[in-house]
């Protein structure tokens, strides 16, 4: 064994100490499973529902669950030939008789509703879904995950520490979960790469290698072309990618941790140090280095999901982008950050332009279209000069929006923001510039605003 070897192994027992779970939650775990699931079907005999089964999926019914992180999904499965309406309130029903002795609980809505709720300690989702006969005939996104339990407990080949290795691995450097606002690695994708390449470290040292374009297909099945960073199909579904969320970013965030780690391993890429919000001293130093400029508009954040505020939040972010593009702005940068109060922070080569604008118009040769822009501009109080130029009709005329600031406060809703945001946005929003970001407090807020500051 090499020493680079041993230095891996060192590493690799280390982390398994923090992250695999104990004895007592193991025994924990499965107590309040048997618990839910037998309240479940009792709740549904008692209510005179017809369900298939109640039954527990994701990492915690495969073995693949971090220590600590105390996620459950229970999925009560209804009859294929259920409609849509029954199952959404039955469903509910029997959730509802399970969150009678939850601490807590709300209702959400994905694409039907289900129960999130506090049971002992557990954070538990309760999903109704339709039993299927395979992954191919989905009535609703969810029915396919009770196969991808099927499939994972078939092949994992007793490798679930290799599972917890990489999902700490990639929740270390960042690139871990699917959710929309991180868009990274999702807990059944990690599963299937160790599944594919046999080990953590295997999967490590092939990643150092990829490129867009990598396609991963276990059982040589796909049958649709996919246009994403990484394909691995779905050994359930012929047509589905599993890395469909995987944004190009994270793709490339995962072979540089990969590459960085190949060439010197260490515990820090699985436990990094929490980074420190940027106290206001920071703040102004990134602002007198860069000597660029920063507008953020800032508004309080609707009580939506993650995954319906995200979408929007990019959508709005591109949209002001836009606009100060048509208003002759040079966007350089921009993100979103979202905790009581929403954030999007755009950074432009100036937020200033000089009051005239140049305007061009048609060759003088072209005499209607050349009469109507004389006369436009000619005498008009907007207008510095009029001259022509290779053959064309130049006015400089003056900029209406020669401040983005002023720009995003008088026409920010003339973008589209999406139903929520804009909902939020109209019920007061206000625009902040360069050292003003200072009166934004919130530590998360001063922890995203590293992006602008080398590490």
């Amino acid at each position: 064994m090499t020493m680079e070897e041993k230095a891996e192994n060192a590493i690799r027992e280390q982390v398994l100490k923090r992250i695999r779970p104990s004895l007592e939650e193991e025994r924990k775990l499965k107590m309040v499973v048997d618990e839910l699931l037998e309240k479940a079907e009792i709740a549904a005999r008692k209510m005179c529902i017809g369900i298939n089964r109640a039954t527990l999926v994701g990492s915690a019914a495969r073995g693949t669950w971090i220590s600590g992180t105390h996620d459950l999904d229970i999925f009560i499965s209804f009859p294929e030939e259920t409609s849509r309406e029954e199952l959404e309130k039955s469903g509910l029903l029997i959730a509802r008789e399970l969150a009678k002795e939850a601490e807590a609980f709300e209702e959400r809505y994905a694409e039907h509703p289900y129960l999130n709720m506090r049971y002992m300690g557990f954070d538990v989702d309760i999903v109704p879904c339709f039993a299927v006969c395979s992954a191919s005939e989905i009535k609703s996104a969810v029915d396919r995950t009770p196969f991808h339990n099927i499939f994972v407990k078939e092949h994992i080949n007793d490798l679930q520490e290799e599972v917890l290795l990489l999902k700490q691995f990639m929740k270390g450097t960042g690139v871990y979960g699917s959710e929309l606002r991180t868009r990274g690695f999702s807990g059944y994708l990690t599963e299937l790469l160790i599944i594919h390449y046999g080990s953590f470290r295997d999967v490590v040292y092939s990643a150092c290698e990829w490129k867009p374009g990598m396609v991963i297909d276990l059982l040589g099945h796909g049958c649709v072309d996919h246009k994403e960073p990484l394909v691995v199909v779905d050994p359930t579904d012929p047509r589905r990618n599993v890395a469909a969320a995987l944004s190009v970013d994270r793709f490339a965030r995962f072979i540089e941790a990969c590459r960085l780690y190949v060439d010197t391993p260490s515990l820090a890429f699985f436990f990094p140090e929490p980074l420190k919000p940027l106290s206001d001293r920071e703040v102004l130093a990134i602002l007198g280095e860069r000597r660029s400029s920063f507008l953020a508009i800032v508004f309080g954040t609707p009580d939506i999901v993650e995954d319906v505020l995200y979408p929007q939040l990019d959508k709005m972010e591109m949209n002001i982008r836009a606009l100060l593009g048509q208003h002759g702005f040079t966007v350089l940068n921009s993100g979103s950050w979202a905790g009581e109060e929403s954030v999007v922070l755009v950074e432009m080569l100036s937020s200033t332009l000089p009051l005239v604008k140049r305007h061009q118009g048609p060759p003088v040769w072209i005499k209607s279209h050349a009469e109507i822009f004389r006369s436009r501009y000619e005498k008009a109080d907007e207008t510095f000069s009029l001259y022509i130029e290779n053959g064309n009709y130049i006015a400089d005329i003056k900029r209406k929006f020669p401040a983005a600031k002023e720009l995003l406060e008088e026409r920010l809703m003339t973008c589209s923001l999406g139903k929520q945001l804009t909902e939020a946005v109209k019920k007061g929003y206000q625009v902040l510039e360069n050292e003003e970001l200072c009166s934004i407090k919130y530590e998360s807020f001063r922890v995203f605003l590293r992006k602008w500051k080398k590490a």
